[in-house]
């Protein structure tokens, strides 16, 4: 396996891992975090649901959203020594996918989102170069 497809096979392992991490973040605290963005509604309502708990639903689906784009990275990584050529394009789609998760980490923590943005530019340009079309293709040893 030539150097970029290594080093692409593990920065994909990396994304994933952080993606996961960030996925069960969203599940474990789905309240919280709907909550941080919906407010906690008023307390002269006990009987009612507060604005957090009845949009909780919408963070844990982005939570599984999360872990599914992550279970895509890890799993493309993992079949990388198969030298299917669907693979390489899965990896390429799997680096514009992470482009979005640095306005997300940005957000939150605005110097991880700079430390995810050269990752996710490297998961980009390291498909497409020429060693690692050709060892897709099968044309190298």
């Amino acid at each position: 396996m030539p150097q970029a497809v290594k080093s692409l096979r593990v920065l994909m392992m990396v994304l994933g891992g952080v993606q996961a991490l960030l996925g069960l973040a969203l599940l474990t605290n789905s309240v919280r975090i709907a909550t941080a963005i919906w407010g906690g509604g008023d307390a002269s309502t006990p009987c009612c649901t507060t604005p957090g708990e009845a949009n909780s639903g919408i963070v844990v689906l982005a939570g599984l959203l999360v872990l599914a784009v992550a279970a895509w990275g890890i799993v493309t990584a993992l079949k990388f020594p198969t030298r299917q050529a669907n693979l390489r394009v899965s990896a390429f789609a799997y680096g514009w996918t992470a482009l979005p998760f640095t306005v997300a980490f940005y957000a939150v923590v605005p110097v991880l989102g700079l430390f995810w943005l050269v990752p996710a530019i490297l998961a980009l340009v390291r498909p497409n170069q020429p060693e690692s079309r050709a060892w897709f293709d099968g044309r190298t040893a």
